[in-house]
């Protein structure tokens, strides 16, 4: 009888967690772009074991189930070097606006329990009067985070305050734990050529720059170039990081062909309203993840050859879209 009853017990308790499983946060899209990102992040460390894997926005996937108190996803958190995140005290609802004050505890939690597994938080705040960069600045560092004030959403320029740049300093940095500021600029429109954008970021002394494989010619920046801007202006070095979109396509670029025009591949799901030539895609299709990393056409090898030290890896919270 003792038995039985242990047998029912057990029988409901599974059929109970399994409901729960059910309503939890953690859906099947969720879990696809968790296993995109290691499957990236082990193609790469392959070659390289330094790369660099930073993922941004998306954070609640560090956590088993994406819920703030939840377990810490160890495998994926191990496959990252550190997050990304947009607009966490300025830029959430309005650009140099703050971020609601019941928005940031939620984000916090997780970014903190990325963190405290030893992966360095990059925050992006999207603000542009003086007294709001500075305090942007102040807050992400109070917390621990490195950040960037951008003051252009088009991410097209190089701030001209402050002066000198935040926690500016001449290491010759290695390491993501050792960088003190960073720079996201992925949008060359506003430099002529890949000279005078490089030569724009050699006159500067950021420990971190995020920046695109393509100049605004749409040619590939080569090993030499990307070495060039390693260079900080006062003789220190710094890290290189390439960004790339795994969440949606991108009709600019390379791998796009043109009966995609008029005819989308099936993994193409609809266009993003707010971003003209951006296209959701259903990331977990094997032939959109072949474009992305796992050969020697790969975009992620692309980078790789060209000697980056690093990926940012954007639309990772592209399970939205989907939910």
């Amino acid at each position: 009888m003792i038995l039985i009853l242990a047998v029912i017990i057990i029988f409901f308790s599974c059929n109970e967690e399994e409901e729960d499983d059910n309503y939890s946060s953690d859906t099947y899209y969720k879990r696809e772009m968790r296993d995109f990102v290691i499957g990236i992040s082990e193609y790469a460390k392959t070659s390289n074991a330094d790369f660099l894997i930073i993922p941004q926005n998306g954070v609640e996937l560090v956590t088993s189930n994406a819920e703030e108190d939840g377990p810490l996803h160890t495998s994926y958190v191990n496959a990252v070097d550190g997050h990304g995140q947009e607009d966490l005290f300025y830029g959430y609802e309005n650009d140099d606006q703050p971020t609601p004050a019941n928005e940031i505890p939620w984000l916090r939690a997780f970014l903190d329990k990325s963190k405290s597994a030893g992966n360095t938080i990059l925050v992006t705040d999207y603000c542009s009067t003086h007294s709001h960069m500075d305090d942007s600045y102040n807050l992400n560092n109070n917390v621990g985070y490195v950040s960037f004030a951008a003051d252009e959403r088009e991410l097209n320029n190089i701030p001209d305050y402050p002066v000198p740049i935040y926690e500016e300093n001449n290491v010759i940095v290695t390491t993501l734990s050792e960088v003190k500021n960073f720079l996201y600029l992925i949008n060359p429109e506003n430099f002529n050529s890949k000279q005078e954008f490089i030569n724009a970021i050699t006159s500067t002394n950021y420990d971190l720059l995020i920046m695109d494989l393509f100049s605004n010619d749409d040619s590939e920046f080569t090993t030499a170039e990307i070495n060039q801007l390693k260079n900080k202006a006062n003789g220190g070095k710094r890290l290189v990081i390439s960004y790339m979109s795994i969440g949606e396509a991108e009709d600019y670029r390379y791998y796009w062909q043109a009966s995609w025009n008029s005819n989308w591949p099936s993994w193409i799901e609809a266009e993003n309203p707010d971003w003209e030539g951006n296209y959701k895609v259903k990331y977990w299709e094997s032939e959109w993840q072949d474009i992305i990393y796992g050969n020697d056409d790969s975009y992620l090898k692309k980078i790789i050859d060209a000697d980056f030290d690093g990926v940012y890896l954007d639309i990772i919270d592209g399970f939205e879209y989907f939910e």
